[in-house]
């Protein structure tokens, strides 16, 4: 198959832009690298490697690109088709012990081959006809449970996320850039349960204390490892640099750029 073949396209749905993770999708990787993390564990996907990515999690990735290019194929697994493919084919969820966001799948014939498959029928806009998206996604979760059987666990979790230790969970994840709402569904609360817990825990509203937690881990960044503003400001959670700017001075009397400044004259 060559390169020039395959183009980043999506299947499916469309995904949140957010780093909170609200369908499953299988990701195919054709070209490049991608370096995933979840706030726990950091993940590598290189050319020609796939894995499932679980839904009502955090996460984000970097992508590198690869002789100038970077290619990849999305099929998102949104609730409803799963619900109707479980019915169709009268899946029984089995045992999965994996606790990973990004689960990376065996090598085999099968999914390099699905995928070779849809080039006829994609048009170089990056969609796939929509007569034949969901008719493509039976196919390929049928590969998926033939491959590895136990990912119906996953795919057919219908739940809610459990009640989690908050504290634990937001020193862990404070620099995703996730709205207040995702946060408390993923701690297992109801918005104004999240609210009032983290009141109590933090002695502050979620907001306040997220731009606080970021901005002190943004001077430890600049201040003791030398990095710059435009290398950290996404990673911490603003969505731009002169927002990260404007925030940082409203914090600490001065701008990234003065505080760079300073302890170039110090040294």
């Amino acid at each position: 198959m060559r390169a020039t073949e395959i183009k980043s396209c999506y299947i499916g749905p469309a995904i949140s832009p957010e780093q909170f993770i609200a369908e499953h999708f299988f990701l195919y990787l054709a070209k490049g690298t991608i370096h995933g993390y979840d706030g726990n564990k950091y993940y590598t996907l290189t050319s020609g490697e796939y894995c499932l990515v679980r839904k009502n999690r955090l996460g984000r990735y970097n992508k590198q690109k690869e002789n100038n290019e970077f290619e990849k194929i999305l099929l998102i697994f949104d609730e409803p088709f799963l619900k109707k493919f479980q019915r169709k084919f009268k899946i029984k969820p089995a045992n999965f012990n994996s606790a990973d966001t990004f689960i990376k799948l065996p090598a085999g014939r099968l999914i390099p081959a699905f995928i070779k498959s849809l080039m006829p029928y994609y048009n170089g806009g990056g969609k796939l006809d929509a007569s034949l998206a969901n008719r493509k996604r039976e196919e390929l979760l049928l590969i998926l449970l033939k491959i590895q059987p136990e990912l119906s666990s996953v795919l057919f979790d219908f739940g809610i996320p459990d009640k989690i230790n908050l504290e634990e969970f937001m020193n862990r994840n404070f620099r995703f850039n996730v709205k207040i709402e995702r946060l408390a569904y993923i701690t297992g609360r109801s918005l104004s349960s999240f609210k009032r817990d983290f009141k109590t825990i933090f002695n502050e509203t979620p907001n306040r204390w997220l731009v606080k937690k970021r901005l002190q881990e943004a001077w430890f960044l600049l201040d003791k490892k030398n990095q710059k503003s435009s290398d950290i400001y996404l990673d911490l959670g603003f969505e731009d640099l002169s927002h990260f700017s404007y925030a940082f001075k409203q914090r600490f009397g001065l701008t990234p750029t003065e505080l760079s400044l300073r302890k170039v004259k110090t040294i």
